[in-house]
């Protein structure tokens, strides 16, 4: 009787059914993953991986972008890049607007997310004045802010009015401020998506923290010193990162404003590759120039990896392996 109950257990019955094994699960989510993310990365590999290529390619070739490729320059597009001083500025005037970014836009940025994170009586409004820039049309913007700017328009009038009259300058023809003035600008316009990048990260801190130290006799000051900035610190370093990337490749307001000018004194990569590949049909030294920038971009990202996004990124794995 024993013998026939234990051989009963083991013998599978007619409903039951097996498992499927490890190998069997893993494969089933393999193929998973691999049909939600082939859209992205079919999108991917055209948009980005097969342009990289051939931008590589034609690089090294003397080519006006419209005949045949007979002119092999091998390395002679770059060696002209690094001797050419119009684009060594313009990556000068990246790097300056990115430091800016950094130092002036982002810390302004947080300032506002922090005091319109406060309950008062018209903060939506607020919210949506500082947030409106980033959704209006680039266009839109580089001509509204080109006619304010005109000498002896709006802005000066309203400068004069007030008695700061001295104060006016040619703010887009003089080489010494321009560059400061497209800097303007462009914070005029990008603040809004820090700042609201910054309001959500304030919102994902848990109230039960700030209330216990407010228990605890802890102030404002230390609250935003101790609990604040530091759990605020992976919406920071990502959207600093993001500010980066976005001043090396600025493009739009300053083409349309100045072009560049005067006398390359707001001249950026991207402009002078244009110019270059576009404008002079000179394709093959454009493409070497899109892939310096690329490189100096790519390198960037390499160290804000490994010196800042390192603590996030050993955390979030740490996790998960838990």
């Amino acid at each position: 009787m024993t013998e026939k109950i234990n051989a009963d257990a083991v013998a599978p019955t007619g409903r039951s059914r097996a498992r499927p094994g490890p190998s069997r699960r893993t494969a089933r989510k393999l193929a998973q993953v691999g049909l939600f993310s082939a859209p992205a990365l079919v999108l991917f590999v055209l948009f980005v991986l097969v342009p990289l290529v051939f931008a590589v390619y034609y690089s090294f070739w003397h080519w006006d972008g419209l005949g045949p490729l007979v002119d092999w320059m091998g390395i002679g597009n770059y060696q002209r890049a690094m001797a050419d001083p119009v684009f060594i500025e313009s990556i000068r005037h990246a790097l300056l607007i990115t430091i800016l970014s950094v130092v002036v836009q982002q810390p302004l940025a947080l300032l506002i997310a922090l005091a319109l994170s406060r309950n008062f009586p018209g903060r939506t409004a607020f919210r949506i004045i500082f947030f409106a820039p980033y959704v209006i049309s680039e266009a839109t913007i580089a001509v509204v802010w080109l006619l304010l700017l005109q000498p002896a328009g709006p802005l000066d009038s309203v400068l004069g009015g007030l008695g700061f009259g001295a104060v006016t300058q040619l703010w887009l023809a003089d080489h010494s401020i321009v560059l400061l003035t497209m800097f303007f600008v462009i914070t005029w316009e990008y603040l809004g998506l820090s700042m609201i990048l910054y309001l959500t990260g304030i919102t994902q801190i848990p109230r039960d923290v700030m209330e216990a130290a407010a228990i605890d006799g802890a102030n404002a000051r230390q609250m935003l010193r101790h609990i604040t900035l530091p759990l605020l610190g992976p919406t920071i370093r990502v959207t600093v990162f993001l500010s980066i990337l976005g001043s090396l490749q600025v493009f739009g307001l300053i083409q349309i404003m100045t072009d560049g000018g005067p006398f390359h004194a707001s001249e950026t990569p991207v402009i002078y590759i244009v110019h270059k590949g576009l404008q002079e049909t000179s394709m093959g030294y454009g493409a070497a120039l899109s892939v310096i920038l690329g490189m100096i971009g790519f390198a960037i990202s390499l160290a804000y990896q490994r010196f800042v996004f390192r603590r996030d990124v050993e955390g979030a794995v740490t996790s998960y392996a838990g």
